[in-house]
């Protein structure tokens, strides 16, 4: 293998593999800009595989006849497979119908056999295989080598959100990968991990690009690329924000707080391991790979364009003392007692005299649960299907354009960050 430093680490999303042609894409940038370096690929679910699986899990843990979505679903990645010229069942090293056919199996066995309760250990054995599949695929159509990142990217037992072991994660990565990337690209999956005891985790919704980020600090990669279906990190989501900025270059700094925010380019986990070791994030286009894209690294620049980041799926929660006493520290300390041990995290908080209120993702299990655990001692009131607007970097002119014609129910700015949670619209 050659020097650690010209490592490249390729992170494709479930949009670059949503279906053969896209996987041929992929095919056509790995042989064009991934060649003359030891290249690692990254790859998440195909398309809205993770929905289906959170779907087929759903069912399953609810006692529901789950055989016809789960048909569908392995019908979808044969289909992909064949169109590929990757299902040829008789020539087994070429193919990925062998192991397709395995996973599938295990799927439906967890599937079979899941018990009520133990709700998020059991949602990561099951939608992790999103990724298996995909790589199953991908590895197969470039005849490039397959690895199971699971027993090598160590995590505790915080399931759905796997915090990493780094120092045993890297011995792991340190003693396998060099010699597989001295043969050869290899394909891994992105979002999973694994526990000392062999269980599954994921790292996170969209934590793949997180996971290019482990290999990479591990092993001290020269960069990182993510391949995105938009020219580079944009000031906002074109699908809902017309006239989108690109940003050529950005700081580490400044691209961490937009993730925290919910930018939904770059998992908010991605950039301190990279900060850490000044290996460069790319952001380039699959749709259009020889544009420049946008280089996040140690940097620093001028006031940027206003970044606007929209987070849907919120619910706004107002904690109220029964006996209009003042929100005391004692009360705030059992509200985030309570916050934290239904994993319910906050993203944006604001207190009165006698009611504190929070925003978070909704999630009709773990509210419940939390109402469960608070309403005896508070009053509770919640409002769902919200968003929440972030602006970093405003202006009056951003503010207002945001603003205008929106239901406000919560508002709250700093020098540089203004955040507004609103209803979400027709």
């Amino acid at each position: 293998m050659q020097e650690s430093s010209q490592l490249k680490v390729y992170k494709f999303g479930g949009a670059s593999v949503k279906d053969a042609a896209a996987i041929r894409n992929l095919g056509r940038i790995v042989q064009e800009y991934g060649a003359g370096a030891p290249l690692l690929i990254v790859v998440s679910a195909m398309g809205k595989t993770t929905n289906a699986l959170e779907e087929l899990f759903q069912l399953a843990h609810s006692g529901q006849d789950f055989t016809a979505p789960l048909a569908h679903l392995r019908e979808f990645h044969a289909n992909v497979a064949a169109e590929l010229g990757v299902a040829d069942e008789a020539a087994p090293t070429d193919s990925a119908a062998p192991l397709l056919a395995t996973l599938f199996e295990q799927l439906g066995d967890r599937l079979a056999t899941l018990l009520p309760g133990d709700y998020d250990r059991q949602y990561d054995q099951i939608v992790s295989f999103g990724e298996l599949l995909a790589t199953c695929i991908v590895a197969r159509a470039l005849r490039a080598q397959w690895l199971d990142c699971r027993p090598l990217i160590r995590t505790d037992h915080t399931w759905r959100e796997g915090r990493v072991d780094w120092p045993t994660t890297e011995r792991h990565l340190l003693a396998a990968l060099p010699d597989l990337l001295a043969h050869g690209p290899v394909v891994t999956q992105g979002f999973v991990g694994g526990t000392a005891s062999g269980q599954t985790t994921t790292l996170g919704r969209e934590g793949s690009d997180y996971t290019a980020a482990i290999f990479a600090y591990c092993l001290q990669a020269g960069s990182v690329t993510i391949w995105k279906d938009v020219a580079g990190l944009l000031n906002a989501d074109p699908k809902f924000f017309r006239d989108t900025v690109r940003y050529p270059e950005i700081s580490y700094q400044e691209t961490i707080e937009m993730a925290y925010y919910g930018a939904s380019v770059i998992h908010p986990k991605t950039i301190k391991p990279l900060a850490v070791r000044r290996i460069p994030l790319l952001v380039k286009s699959f749709l259009d790979p020889s544009a420049e894209g946008t280089r996040i690294h140690d940097c620093r620049h001028g006031l940027l364009a206003p970044a606007f980041i929209r987070k849907d799926g919120q619910c706004l929660v107002s904690f109220e003392s029964k006996d209009l006493t003042f929100i005391s520290e004692e009360n705030l300390e059992v509200i985030f007692g309570a916050l934290a041990q239904v994993r319910l995290k906050i993203h944006l908080m604001q207190n009165s005299a006698i009611s504190f209120s929070v925003c978070t993702e909704f999630s009709a299990y773990r509210l419940e649960k939390l109402l469960a655990l608070l309403r005896d001692q508070f009053t509770i009131h919640y409002n769902t299907g919200l968003e929440l607007y972030t602006i970093k970097n405003y202006d009056a002119a951003s503010i207002q354009r945001l603003t205008e014609g929106r239901e406000l129910l919560l508002e709250q700015r700093t020098r540089q960050t203004f955040q507004v949670v609103c209803r979400g619209q027709a």
